[in-house]
């Protein structure tokens, strides 16, 4: 009985089992991608979290722009100094706030120390501000034979 429901009427079905199997690898795949692909994000979003140093320049999720002065691992929290001059505040954020972190200057000058001292070539320049290399000379110009 169940060979006559797999075969339908007309004969055999086999060609729709096979679209049937196709679609069912393809869910899996799906899901399996998109695991792999958020386990990456969460690490990459971890290692950031782990890197926050006092002093780094953040950006929160609301917008916020300012620089770490404190982190409190115990409650995941940093404190955030924005404003400049005598209009200065002091938010406390939770540690998932964080949108974007950029190294404080003097870490940056750091690095670029040791990379100098360790006689590291410098960055070269992007591709669109380095100089135009020579023009190379044309090629002969084919003769027409008549």
């Amino acid at each position: 009985m169940l060979n006559l429901l797999l075969e339908g009427e007309g004969g055999s079905n086999a060609g729709t089992w096979v679209i049937y199997g196709i679609l069912a690898v393809l869910i899996v795949g799906f899901f399996v991608w998109t695991t792999i692909s958020s386990r990456k994000r969460r690490k990459q979003e971890e290692e950031k979290l782990a890197a926050l140093k006092v002093g780094d320049k953040v950006k929160t999720i609301g917008g916020v722009c300012g620089v770490v002065i404190a982190i409190d691992d115990a409650e995941n929290t940093f404190t955030l100094e924005t404003g400049s001059g005598s209009n200065v505040s002091y938010i406390k954020f939770d540690k998932g706030a964080i949108y974007q972190t950029a190294p404080s200057a003097a870490a940056q000058a750091a690095e670029e120390e040791k990379a100098q001292e360790s006689g590291e070539p410098e960055k070269s320049e992007p591709a669109g501000k380095a100089e135009p290399a020579e023009a190379a000379e044309p090629a002969e110009e084919k003769k027409e034979n008549e």
